[in-house]
């Protein structure tokens, strides 16, 4: 460790700073449908979650071997190139917090590392084939993937509790759902607490402080830990909301469908070593689960803000990474002042947050749409089977109440079945 210059201990501290960022912004993942089928209390969520993505940071190294192997080149990266690369992702999770966006963190710390990479050593230092097959195609597959074993879910669930007693299979569910929800949070410890872990190893080979090709540190894998449980116990409130009331409205049967498909996706790519986008993720199972109901509705404007911001955070995570390396590359005022922009930034996001501020205390309000169901969702809906007591339920409604004393000169007002 006599190696450990400053601007790597720079770099250590800015890598926990986008762990904890990474946490409060990828709550949402765990603990939004949770929280808005009211199948546990907002912080009680928030804190089992935290505990449980520290627990899954010590259970692989995989998808930080991806990182900080497979991803670029180790040899010719300078610690500032893995400073510039984090700039651009802490900067880029904290913008998409602001608008309540549950955008993908791994894939902003993987867009600034590329274009600190570039801009640094050229595209040559970048490895296409892992960048293709253990980044970009996942992100593509896991949605899809977890979204379509959602859909199948929910209609299976429904299917099988249509003889259940309705309070019983809810609070089943429910139950279901915390177990399904701690398996999300240990997922989530398992791929993205590692992702920092990655990230700190690259900037320690490129520092000279351990050897090349060598696995993250005990001391590394415990604080990028800690980093994150404590940012997913702080709650990205914003997101939270978004993913629990902004998609779709969950009922206790679908959000178990969505967890347990984002579940079982997760630990599979962490297992594989893909370094896998958990918010693509659980986003896929959530609207998977909306379309999987009858009746369900999926709020495709939420939707395709959210895609937009998929398609953007590479490339733009990449051009902050690429421009934070050009201005490091000035030397030690240059990586001052990126060190200030970057502090600046995030205290004007921080205040800007505060206009209107979501907490717990208002996590599960209504979501304010105004949005009618879409062609797909409609679509889908319509062959789609009905879940127990829909029938009857929508034929007590269309029936009108019968007429009381002071109002029967008045004919009831009916309505079209």
């Amino acid at each position: 460790m006599e190696n450990f210059s400053l601007i790597l201990a720079i770099v250590v501290v800015t890598a926990l700073a986008f762990d904890f960022t990474n946490g409060f912004h990828d709550t949402a993942n765990a603990m939004a449908t949770t929280i808005s089928t009211g199948a546990l209390k907002p912080k009680v969520a928030v804190a089992m979650s935290a505990v449980l993505n520290l627990v899954g940071a010590f259970l692989s190294v995989e998808v930080a071997n991806t990182i900080s192997k497979g991803l670029v080149d180790e040899t010719g990266i300078r610690p500032e190139v893995i400073f510039a690369a984090l700039v651009g992702a802490i900067l880029w999770n904290l913008l998409t917090w602001l608008v309540g966006l549950p955008s993908s963190s791994s894939h902003a710390l993987m867009g600034g590392l590329i274009g600190a990479t570039v801009a640094s050593a050229g595209v040559g230092a970048v490895h296409g084939d892992a960048l293709v097959t253990k980044v970009l195609i996942p992100a593509i597959a896991a949605p899809l993937v977890a979204g379509l074993a959602a859909m199948f879910a929910t209609r299976l669930s429904y299917s099988l509790g249509k003889k259940a007693d309705g309070k019983a299979a809810a609070k089943g569910y429910r139950t279901g759902q915390i177990a399904s929800a701690g398996l999300v949070s240990l997922a989530h410890g398992t791929n993205d607490a590692q992702k920092t872990m990655g990230i700190i190893t690259l900037a320690l080979v490129a520092g000279g402080a351990v050897a090349p090709d060598s696995d993250p540190p005990t001391w590394v894998i415990l604080s990028a830990g800690l980093a994150i449980a404590l940012g997913t116990y702080l709650g990205g409130w914003r997101i939270i909301r978004t993913m629990g009331k902004g998609l779709t409205d969950l009922q206790p049967q679908q959000g178990f469908a969505a967890q347990t498909s984002a579940a079982t996706v997760i630990l599979a790519s962490s297992h594989l070593g893909f370094s896998l986008s958990t918010t693509h993720s659980v986003s896929g199972a959530v609207m998977g689960a909306g379309l999987g109901r009858k009746g369900g509705v999926v709020r495709w404007s939420t939707a395709t803000r959210m895609f937009v911001a998929w398609g953007l955070t590479l490339p733009a995570a990449a051009l902050v990474g690429a421009l934070a390396e050009y201005v490091t590359g000035f030397g030690t005022w240059g990586t001052a002042v990126v060190a200030v922009f970057l502090i600046g930034s995030s205290a004007a996001i921080w205040k800007l947050s505060r206009r209107e501020v979501v907490d717990h205390t208002n996590v599960n309000e209504p979501h304010e749409t105004g949005e009618p169901a879409g062609v797909v969702t409609t679509a889908i809906a319509a062959v789609t089977p009905p879940p127990a007591g829909t029938v009857t339920e929508d034929l007590t409604a269309t029936i009108p109440a019968p007429a009381t004393t002071a109002d029967a000169s008045v004919p009831p007002a009916t309505t079209a079945v």
